[in-house]
């Protein structure tokens, strides 16, 4: 019997999710190497940052709620341009989430931890890495849950930051001066600008990790246009904030040499222990790496179940309905990031990669303006992926050349992926053209097998209306069915949780 994933992401728990992406271990970190290259105006990058970002955004807006599949960017670009396009795409977002739970790994292991205890860094990133992938396995749900947590913890340690920074300014300790201080020594105002928002448009990345649940949202055309600019917002008033209050607080030097840039912004104000910040800081770590590695694990899924991997790694467990073969093996692949990789090297790669990713998302959306997709689907003006596409090619520029010599070994390798699976496509083109008529490969995968009934109807492929499909979700409402769950001609009804 076909198992497939279970739609239990709610509206509020998909803005969470999104919000907790967001404001996950980035600002945490790169607000003092923002300020590095920009001067003290920190607020500005990440404000032309947040811009940037929603151009984008409302691309996913628009294919999640036409596309509702797991595979995300790389469903939406294969539909777009053919299998080697979506196979490049993928294996970029697919690296960049292993990059990056892989750093945050790293990252967790570092100097906020070792303020509380001290332990070694190889061990706490193993022990790290295997609990992530125990909670991943475990359900989406509960991962959601734990994220809800988390996600509230981190919104309040950013908010004590505002506050503290506030009182600082109201007790006349800060210089206002430095809030309009652009430049530096390295880059004029306007060169300033560009580099520091390259750094801080990592802080806004993780919103598009989102779109690879869009299989397992209740009401996708409804859910993740709210969720996701409601969380891209909120997001973004809260980073332009941090960035007053930490480049007013601070002095610019001291904020551009610290590792832990908003822990600064606790010692000026005084009045909160060192100890309480970093378990707060260790919690946005955590639930950064968590979000990334639920999206690393669905898109490997979904991308398996487009033939663009090994289709093992489409293997759900029956009744968790988790793909836990794709779950091993992207938090394997992180593990050996986090125990070889520094953190710096890791997280400018991220950007790199996911830069490509964009740009074939922005793209995707104005090739597939005449497809029908879903009805009703979100729907956005042209002329927004238009400044999406523009505004990554003009980030590519100013992405430097060493960042640029680490990523061309990803890049080589997508590139490869992309040709093997053009490859494939154009075989499979041949035998239909000479009249093949054999079984064809099954695009779900689970742990056991059952005996096919040559009576039954042909599931729909890809969330497809199929003879059994009559709602109007798109058919994809209809293929959830339990494991232990007979399915008859009147439909299968699903067990309560």
């Amino acid at each position: 019997m076909t198992v497939v994933l279970k739609r239990a992401v709610t509206t509020r728990l998909l803005y969470f999710f999104i919000l907790g992406d967001i404001l996950g271990a980035g600002v945490y970190v790169l607000v003092g190497a923002v300020a590095r290259e920009s001067g003290g105006a920190v607020w500005l990058p990440l404000l032309v940052a947040l811009v940037l970002a929603t151009l984008t955004a409302g691309s996913y807006a628009e294919l999640a709620t036409k596309y509702p599949r797991a595979g995300g960017s790389a469903h939406y670009v294969t539909t777009a341009f053919g299998p080697a396009a979506g196979s490049f795409i993928g294996f970029c977002m697919l690296a960049a989430g292993v990059v990056s739970v892989g750093a945050l790994a790293r990252a967790f292991a570092g100097e906020y931890l070792q303020a509380l205890i001290s332990a070694p860094t190889l061990v706490v990133v193993v022990i790290f890495l295997i609990v992530l992938a125990a909670l991943n396995i475990r359900g989406i749900r509960e991962s959601l849950g734990a994220n809800l947590v988390a996600t509230l913890i981190e919104l309040g340690g950013l908010l004590l930051i505002i506050g503290l920074g506030a009182w600082v300014m109201v007790r006349g300790d800060a210089d206002l001066g430095r809030l309009t201080q652009v430049g530096t020594a390295e880059h004029g105002a306007v060169g300033a600008v560009l580099a520091g928002t390259v750094l801080a448009f990592y802080s806004f990345v993780g919103f598009e990790t989102s779109v690879n649940l869009a299989e397992e949202v209740r009401d996708p055309r409804r859910s993740y246009p709210t969720a996701l600019f409601g969380a891209l917002l909120t997001a973004g008033v809260v980073y332009v904030l941090i960035g007053v209050v930490a480049g007013a607080s601070v002095p610019t030097e001291e904020l551009a040499r610290s590792s832990g840039p908003l822990l600064e912004v606790v010692r000026v104000a005084g009045d909160v222990p060192d100890w309480l910040f970093s378990v707060i800081a260790l919690v946005a770590v955590a639930n950064g790496a968590l979000l990334t590695g639920i999206m690393s694990s669905r898109l490997a899924y979904g991308m398996a179940d487009d033939g663009l991997l090994p289709p093992v790694l489409a293997r759900v467990l029956p009744q968790r309905r988790t793909p836990w073969v794709a779950i091993v093996a992207t938090s394997a692949v992180s593990l050996l990031l986090g125990l070889t990789g520094e953190v710096d090297s890791l997280a400018a790669t991220l950007v790199l990669l996911l830069l490509f990713v964009f740009a074939g998302a922005n793209a995707a959306v104005l090739a597939l303006r005449r497809d029908p997709g879903e009805p009703g689907h979100f729907r956005i003006p042209t002329v927004l992926p238009l400044l999406g596409l523009a505004s990554c090619l003009f980030l590519f520029t100013r992405i430097d050349g060493e960042v640029w010599l680490r990523g061309l070994f990803l890049l080589a390798l997508g590139t490869v992926l992309a040709v093997v699976n053009a490859a494939r496509a154009g075989r499979r083109d041949e035998t239909a053209t000479n009249g093949y008529s054999g079984p064809r490969p099954r695009r779900r995968h689970m742990t056991g097998t059952k005996k096919p009934d040559d009576n039954a109807a042909e599931e729909p492929r890809g969330g497809r209306p199929g003879p059994r499909d009559e709602g109007g979700d798109g058919g994809m409402a209809t293929r959830e069915v339990a494991p232990d769950v007979v399915e008859t001609e009147e439909g299968a009804q699903e067990p309560p949780d």
